[in-house]
């Protein structure tokens, strides 16, 4: 009963931890005020008999939060993710609309090798038109 209360508490935290990772990320709009929307498609695959573990769009609006780090789907990763947040960033600095890559899990998984997992994305951003300003 102690260690369910335990494992409570500790989710309970990382969830608190999550929630001021992300206020301070601040909003897309805030941070990447040309940005209409963000669509990231991502094919997770880890070191096994059928790598395929997942694959996930997320759409990202103005009002999401600007935190763009992608958790590791193996359970036991410690420190581990996949941060797609200089990716974002970069494809604002230089307006491009679509980026493809793969990125690579470099967290401790006790009975795995670091590359345990890795996902290969594609992220596709929509901007928002220029105003006509009207003299």
């Amino acid at each position: 009963m102690e260690n369910r209360h335990h494992h409570r508490h500790n989710y309970a935290l990382k969830m608190e931890l999550k929630k001021q990772v992300n206020i301070a990320a601040g909003l897309v709009s805030e941070r990447f005020p040309s940005v209409s929307g963000i669509v990231i498609h991502m094919t997770y695959y880890r070191e096994a008999a059928t790598p395929v573990l997942m694959v996930r769009t997320i759409n990202i609006y103005p009002t999401s939060y600007a935190y763009f780090k992608m958790d590791c789907m193996i359970k036991s990763c410690d420190g581990g993710g996949f941060d797609l947040t200089s990716v974002v960033a970069n494809m604002v600095k230089t307006h491009a609309k679509v980026k493809k890559g793969s990125l690579v899990c470099n967290g401790n998984v006790d009975a795995l090798p670091s590359g345990h997992a890795s996902v290969d994305y594609e992220t596709v951003i929509q901007y928002k038109r220029a105003s006509k300003e009207t003299p």
